[in-house]
C-alpha cells in the first residue's frame, strides 16, 4: 500500500509542477501580449496628465502598460465631463435645441435641413469615451489577471516541488512508535 501512495505523491507533484509551469508560461505571454497591444495603440500623455494623475503620468509619457492605462483613462473621463460641463451621459438629452440646450424631445429638438432632429454631439462623445476608457481599462484588468496567473503558477509549482520533495524523501515512511512497557498484572490479595 506503501508503494501506492508514493506513486500517488509522484503523480501528484509532477501535475502541479506541469500545472504551476503552465499558469506562469500563460501569465507570462498575456502580460507581454498586453503591454505590446497597448504600446501598439501609441497613446501618449497629454500636457495635463501629471496634474490629472497626481504624478502618475507625464506630459509625452508613451502609454504602455495596465497602470499607465488606468491612469490614461481617468484623464479621458476628466476631460469628457469638462466637455459636458460635468454632465454624464444618462443626464443629457438625446437632442439640441435651437438654443444649444440638451432634450430628450424630438419636438422641442431644433431640426436638420432634411426635418430630422440635431442630435447630442457631446452625449454622442460619452459613448465613443467609454468604449475608449473600457478598453483601457480592460488592458489594465488583463494585466492583473495575468500577474495572478504569474502568482498562482508560482505557488503549484512550489507546492508540487514540495510534494515532490516530501515523497521521495521518505515521508511515507512508516514512523516507528516506541512500545511502552507494561507491568505484568498482578491480582491484588484482599486485605
Amino acid at each position: 500500500m506503501k508503494k501506492w501512495f508514493a506513486y500517488g505523491g509522484i503523480a501528484a507533484s509532477v501535475i502541479l509542477i506541469a500545472f504551476g509551469a503552465g499558469a506562469i508560461g500563460i501569465g507570462v505571454t498575456g502580460f507581454n501580449d498586453v503591454r505590446d497591444e497597448i504600446a501598439a495603440q501609441k497613446i501618449v500623455a497629454g500636457d495635463d496628465a501629471a496634474e490629472l494623475t497626481d504624478g502618475r503620468l507625464q506630459p509625452g509619457e508613451e502609454i504602455t502598460t495596465g497602470t499607465e492605462a488606468r491612469a490614461f483613462a481617468d484623464i479621458m473621463e476628466h476631460h469628457t465631463l469638462d466637455a459636458t460641463k460635468g454632465k454624464r451621459y444618462a443626464e443629457m438629452g438625446r437632442f439640441l435645441t435651437p438654443e444649444g440646450e440638451d432634450t430628450s424631445d424630438e419636438a422641442l429638438a431644433a431640426k436638420t435641413e432634411d426635418g430630422r432632429p440635431v442630435e447630442n454631439g457631446l452625449r454622442n462623445m460619452w459613448v465613443t469615451e467609454t468604449a475608449l476608457t473600457t478598453a483601457l481599462n480592460t488592458a489594465f484588468f488583463a494585466e492583473r489577471v495575468a500577474l495572478f496567473s504569474i502568482v498562482m503558477g508560482t505557488a503549484l509549482l512550489l507546492t508540487g516541488v514540495g510534494f515532490l520533495v516530501l515523497t521521495l524523501g521518505g515521508a511515507l515512511g512508516v514512523v516507528a512508535v516506541p512500545k511502552v512497557a507494561r507491568k505484568p498484572h498482578t491480582a491484588s490479595a484482599a486485605t
